[in-house]
């Protein structure tokens, strides 16, 4: 289960951001998942409660956001959604599409206290 590591790696942050800036609780933290990103999010839900305990983020509200796959369209030359990596162009059917987005992960921000 990576989602596990995957929330150490947020409490990794979180600690270092609270001894940077001096706070002493996360209220919450908001995540941005890619729709290619391959993070199962209930078990992402589940880690970061497990692992935020003890932390400034104990108790904290992980809210996901998610970010579409998005690909360029080398027929059309149009930037579109795709629900799957090797989907067709929505636009103008075309095959030939270039990934542009969809697999990132990152920590949007963070309300603390």
């Amino acid at each position: 289960m990576h989602e596990m590591s995957i929330a150490e790696g947020i409490r990794s942050v979180v600690e270092d951001a609270a001894r940077t800036h001096g706070f002493a609780h996360i209220a919450r933290l908001r995540l941005e998942i890619g729709l290619f990103a391959g993070v199962e999010k209930r078990a992402l839900e589940f880690a970061f409660d497990v692992v935020m305990r003890g932390s400034a983020a104990e108790g904290a509200v992980l809210e996901i956001i998610d970010l579409p796959g998005r690909a360029l369209c080398y027929d059309c030359g149009e930037t579109v959604e795709i629900a799957e990596r090797l989907d067709p162009c929505p636009l103008c059917g075309g095959g030939r599409l270039l990934p542009q987005g969809g697999d990132e992960m990152r920590i949007k921000d963070m309300e603390v206290q």
